[in-house]
């Protein structure tokens, strides 16, 4: 049964008139009749009586009208759903993100693309580092991922969202915490927490790089696999750490941050895509996180 056929019957059901029905369907009228009667013929039964005075709807045509009118309301709901995607303004995003350093750049967010489309669904993952996220955006299993610089993956594309600075971290009776700040060599000797060697977290890298250019290789003495965890042994004295300002809205008793002399050591939170990704969803979210996180003024001091 072609769709055709419902729409003339709907027409001519609502106008009662074959005139009227051609003339809102911008058709000629013997077409119209035509369609009425290979749609009776295919159900086998007569929908309206006619004569040259009026037309009127049968038992059949009755019974047969608010299904046919429920059938169009699906197709063209359909069809809108469909235009709507095409658009982006439907769909369905991965997002991948890591630890303690994306709470505030992801509910930013995610209240923007809830706002914007509502229809836009966002699956939020959590990974234990950012490289994770950046591998399955690399491999195709997340559409989107929070990650830092540098980034080397072929066909993955990157925009900085947030510049972060290297901070120490430590006991609030540790000496030092009475400094305003903290010289890296002063804590050549000092035990670290830190995440966990070879796992490929880029702030564990910034650790041990900052360190070593200090002059010293730090002495980790406990890992942990998130920044939650790795303060909380601060503020329990195992050890001290060098972390992010993004990180700061992590408060423990017994916990106090420092921000380091020198020039300051920076890292790039960044949004990453494949090149290749033709999700319309995603370049609407895309879209969007340039208006919700714009790149930092900042972001080209690397």
């Amino acid at each position: 049964m072609e769709l055709r056929y419902l729409t003339a019957f709907v027409a001519v059901a609502e106008e009662l008139h074959f005139g009227r029905a051609a003339k809102r369907l911008q058709m000629a009228q013997p077409p119209l009749s035509q369609q009425i009667r290979q749609l009776e013929r295919e159900l086998g039964v007569q929908l309206f009586e006619r004569n040259t005075r009026s037309v009127r709807l049968t038992s059949a045509g009755e019974s047969f009208l608010e299904p046919a009118r429920a059938v169009l309301d699906d197709v063209d709901t359909a069809v809108r759903a469909a235009k709507a995607a095409g658009r982006g303004e439907y769909g369905r995003v991965t997002v991948g993100f890591a630890g303690a350093s994306s709470h505030e750049s992801l509910p930013l967010l995610t209240r923007a693309v809830r706002a914007a489309h509502p229809g836009l669904d966002l699956v939020m993952l959590g990974q234990t580092y950012a490289n994770v996220a950046l591998a399955k955006v690399a491999d195709g299993s997340l559409d989107l991922g929070f990650v830092r610089l540098p980034v080397n993956q072929p066909g993955v594309e990157t925009r900085v969202i947030e510049v972060e600075e290297l901070i120490c971290a430590l006991p609030t009776d540790h000496p030092l915490a009475q400094q305003g700040r903290i010289r890296i060599e002063q804590l050549a000797d000092e035990p670290f927490v830190s995440f966990p060697a070879n796992a490929g977290s880029t702030l564990r890298d910034a650790l041990v790089k900052a360190c070593v250019s200090a002059g010293f290789n730090p002495r980790v003495v406990q890992e942990a696999p998130d920044s939650y965890t790795i303060l909380a042994l601060v503020a329990a004295g195992v050890g001290v750490t060098l972390t992010l300002t993004s990180c700061q809205h992590i408060q423990q008793t017994g916990l106090v941050y420092r921000p380091l002399e020198g020039d300051p050591i920076r890292m790039h939170a960044a949004l990453a895509w494949r090149t290749d990704n033709s999700s319309a969803a995603l370049r609407t979210v895309l879209g969007i996180a340039e208006e919700a996180l714009p790149t930092p003024d900042s972001a080209d001091q690397r």
